[in-house]
C-alpha cells in the first residue's frame, strides 16, 4: 500500500465553504463596528496630544499649543519656540500634524447626533476653544478665562468631545442616548 500525504479536494473545498460562511456572518458587524473604532481613536489621540502640549509647556517653562484647522480637517501641535512664547510665532515649532482623513472615511469636525454641548447650551462652532486654538502655559494651565472642547463625529453621526478646562485638566466624553458620558 502506497502512503500519500496531503489534502483531498473535498476536504479543501469543505473549508472553503465553512470559511465563507464565517465570513458572510463576520463582515456585517465588522462594518458596524469600524466607524466607532475610528471615531474613538481620534478622540483619543487628540487627548494624548493636548496632554502632550500640557506636558511640553511644562517641560520648557513656555506656552505650547493645540491648533484646530477645520477647514483642512487636521490640528497642529506647536510650541512657543526659543523665546517660550506662543504669541509670538516666528520662532514656534510644529512638534506633530495630525490629519483626521488618516484615520478612515468618515471621521472629520462636527457634532454628529448630540443635540446640545458637553456644557449644555447649543452649538454654534465645533470647536470652542477661542481662536480654535487651545494654549497651555508653563503651569499646564490655559491662558483664556474659560476652557473648550474639540466635537468629532463619523459617518454614522457618532459624535465624542475632547475638551481641556482652565485647570488643565483634559476630558473626553462621548454622546450616548441623549447624554454626555463620561
Amino acid at each position: 500500500m502506497k502512503k500519500s500525504d496531503g489534502f483531498t479536494l473535498l476536504e479543501l473545498l469543505v473549508t472553503i465553504v465553512i470559511f465563507g460562511i464565517i465570513a458572510s456572518i463576520a463582515i456585517p458587524g465588522f462594518s458596524r463596528w469600524l466607524p466607532n473604532y475610528r471615531l474613538k481613536g481620534v478622540a483619543r489621540d487628540i487627548y494624548s496630544n493636548l496632554q502632550f502640549a500640557k506636558i511640553g509647556a511644562v517641560k520648557e517653562r513656555g506656552e505650547w499649543a493645540v491648533v484646530f484647522d477645520r477647514a483642512n480637517n487636521r490640528y497642529q501641535v506647536v510650541s512657543g519656540g526659543a523665546d517660550r512664547d506662543y504669541s509670538t510665532s516666528a520662532d514656534n515649532v510644529v512638534q506633530r500634524t495630525v490629519n483626521l482623513t488618516d484615520y478612515g472615511s468618515g471621521i472629520s469636525y462636527g457634532h454628529g447626533s448630540a443635540t446640545t454641548g458637553v456644557s449644555g447650551g447649543g452649538f454654534g462652532n465645533d470647536i470652542t476653544f477661542s481662536g480654535d486654538t487651545v494654549v497651555f502655559n508653563s503651569r499646564g494651565m490655559i491662558n483664556s478665562a474659560t476652557g473648550g472642547y474639540v466635537y468629532v463625529q463619523n459617518n454614522r453621526n457618532n459624535t465624542m468631545a475632547v475638551g481641556a478646562w482652565t485647570t488643565g485638566v483634559i476630558v473626553m466624553r462621548k454622546w450616548r442616548n441623549n447624554n454626555w458620558e463620561q
